[in-house]
């Protein structure tokens, strides 16, 4: 991958940042629908339940014991129970914890990232002669997906301080601006090629993060 583009990523580490939250912690209909992410959520969710489920096993069996003094049928009912009931407690309380916007807005981001893949595979084709490398257009390209890149983080950024403290962000009113207008503009001086699915994914990117915010206000 070209160092332009892997300039233009957006890591785990400072989403996590920005949005106040990990990534990873969030289920979306993008995880669902990744049959790899999908298992990966949950293998850690249900880690994490069977280890909370555990200690609330061994605090309820323990009192079990105390009052009755034997009860093994009670423990092999809360050994199935519990973690059962742990783990859909856990992803209920996430889903209606976090945000609908906050789970759009990464949403949007594993699209951005998706269309930085498909500037890198247009770049390795280019490099095998199997693309006619037209560099104007990917230097046009490459603007748009730093300007989309600003976009997302100040929507990120807008969205946790709407959630923390809603008066600060009458104080910061930079995060209002949006470059839609300017990503359309560099489509517009752009010829057709193999760039431009990416422009118009982009644009349509910008224009959902663009609502996304419009609906915060």
């Amino acid at each position: 991958m070209q160092p332009d583009l892997i300039g233009l990523e957006i890591s785990k580490g400072e989403l996590r940042r920005l949005s106040g939250v990990s990534p990873d912690t969030v289920l979306r209909p993008v995880i669902i629908a990744d049959r790899e992410q999908r298992l990966k959520f949950w293998k850690r969710e249900i880690l994490k339940s069977l280890e909370l489920a555990l200690i609330i096993i061994a605090w309820i069996y323990g009192l079990i014991i105390l009052l009755t003094g034997s009860a093994i049928t009670w423990g092999i009912i809360l050994l199935i129970v519990v973690p059962i009931a742990v783990l859909l407690g856990r992803s209920l309380w996430r889903w209606f914890k976090t945000p609908k916007t906050l789970r759009k807005l990464l949403d949007a981001v594993d699209q951005y990232h998706s269309l930085i893949v498909a500037v890198d595979v247009n770049d390795q084709l280019a490099v095998s002669g199997e693309l006619d490398d037209s560099l104007n257009d990917r230097d046009k390209v490459i603007t748009a997906l730093q300007l989309l890149r600003e976009d997302l983080v100040r929507a990120l950024t807008s969205d946790r301080l709407l959630r923390d403290n809603k008066t600060l962000l009458a104080d910061n009113q930079d995060l209002s601006v949006n470059n839609f207008t300017n990503i359309q503009a560099l489509q517009a001086n752009t010829e057709a090629s193999e760039y431009t699915l990416i422009f118009n994914q982009a644009l349509q990117i910008a224009l959902d993060v663009q609502a996304q915010r419009t609906g915060d206000r």
